[in-house]
């Protein structure tokens, strides 16, 4: 296990949430918490999306991979 305020996780974790931030709030404006919490998903989901997509690269020993190979 690692501790909760590991030095190695840090940049990792702010990279994340100020990506996140900065997707959620580009030119948005909400009248809604809900609204908020839907985007917060939505981006969230995207960012996960291209964590998958580096793994299908990194998978590939870094070789190009077809656009379809990432969605399965």
């Amino acid at each position: 296990m690692w501790p909760p305020n590991s030095p190695d996780l840090n940049p990792v974790h702010y990279a994340v949430w100020g990506t996140l931030q900065q997707r959620v709030y580009h030119g948005q404006k909400f009248n809604t918490v809900e609204e908020l919490k839907q985007t917060i998903i939505t981006e969230w989901k995207k960012i996960n999306e291209w964590r998958r997509y580096v793994e299908c690269v990194v998978k590939n020993g870094g070789g190009h991979i077809e656009h379809h190979n990432f969605l399965e």
